[in-house]
């Protein structure tokens, strides 16, 4: 049960209720407040002092009350900072437990925030999502092949099933330069290819070049969303064996996994403000390999290498 704190009111109406002399218990029943909290103040008053004393004396002793602010040791300092800058939040940091740390993960986001010794800024941006259901509006196009509502049909235990990827592309600055990005669903391991154009003679050759490279049933399906770089999907379907979907047109919710894997890479290395005509593939592919060694939440605070490993032979890791 809460306990509310006499107010400056309350304390000028038991004054009142002390000067006439009325008993503390009949002053508690009017104030519907405990007898003990009126005579309380009515021992204080006793002794010649004032409510306004009261008051100040109330307030002083509430300043020096409370939790007080939680100080991490410096060893767990400098591990926080050295997770941080490999892209751990404080999320992964408590839930992967690789090193005690003296607080909460709730805490430790307060922590950042409330404290010089640890850079908010350094943590990654909560961008902002759109709800459940939304449909987008502009630009829209018809669908290039099949839906998603085909795939279920033709992978029933798709969601527990390793080798199923989903494509998307992400531009550089003022439409200079583009990469391509396959998330494989099961362990969210991240593949990128360098285009440098969005065309769909681009995006086929550097396809066309993954998958010859590769065994085959290490890609049961692509989803692709319904840009015109994607339309030889049939050339890469029926040379590879590979089965093509398509989500429904302006439903990006569909491609959630898509959505918030596009936004990683962004942040490590690939911004917005930045020209894609003359990356090198050896930084595409650091980029890549940066985000895939960082522990998910979603994995159980493991890395996508980690559960991807568990899939695949070490041969196969070359191609990755």
């Amino acid at each position: 049960m809460t306990y509310n704190h006499l107010i400056i009111s309350e304390l000028s109406f038991i004054q009142n209720f002390w000067s006439q002399g009325i008993k503390a218990y009949i002053a508690a029943k009017a104030l519907k407040r405990s007898a003990e909290t009126i005579y309380r103040v009515y021992r204080f008053l006793d002794t010649g002092k004032t409510i306004s004393e009261y008051y100040e004396n109330y307030q002083a002793n509430k300043a020096k009350s409370g939790r007080k602010s939680l100080v991490l040791p410096n060893d767990e300092l400098e591990y926080i900072k050295e997770k941080v800058g490999l892209g751990w939040t404080p999320d992964t940091i408590i839930g992967r437990n690789e090193k005690h740390i003296s607080c909460s993960m709730h805490t430790l986001y307060r922590i950042f925030k409330r404290s010089s010794k640890l850079d908010i800024t350094s943590l990654p941006m909560k961008g902002k999502r759109h709800p459940n259901g939304y449909v987008k509006r502009r630009g829209k196009a018809g669908r290039l092949g099949r839906s998603i509502s085909d795939r279920y049909k033709e992978y029933p235990n798709y969601h527990n099933e390793f080798g199923h990827r989903k494509a998307d592309t992400i531009q550089g600055k003022k439409h200079k330069g583009v990469v391509m990005t396959l998330v494989e669903r099961k362990s969210k391991a991240v593949i990128v290819l360098n285009t440098h154009h969005k065309n769909d003679k681009a995006i086929f050759e550097k396809l066309d070049k993954l998958l010859s490279a590769t065994p085959r049933r290490f890609f049961k399906s692509i989803t692709f969303d319904n840009g015109k770089e994607f339309a030889k999907w049939k050339y890469i379907a029926n040379k590879h064996d590979i089965s093509a979907y398509f989500a429904d047109v302006g439903a990006p919710n569909q491609r959630a996994l898509n959505e918030q894997t596009n936004g990683l890479p962004r942040k490590d290395g690939l911004g917005k403000d930045m020209d894609f005509s003359d990356l090198s593939n050896d930084y595409v592919q650091q980029v890549a390999s940066y985000r895939n060694n960082i522990p998910r939440k979603s994995l159980n605070y493991k890395t996508p290498l980690e559960i991807f490993m568990k899939y695949i032979t070490n041969e196969q890791l070359a191609f990755f």
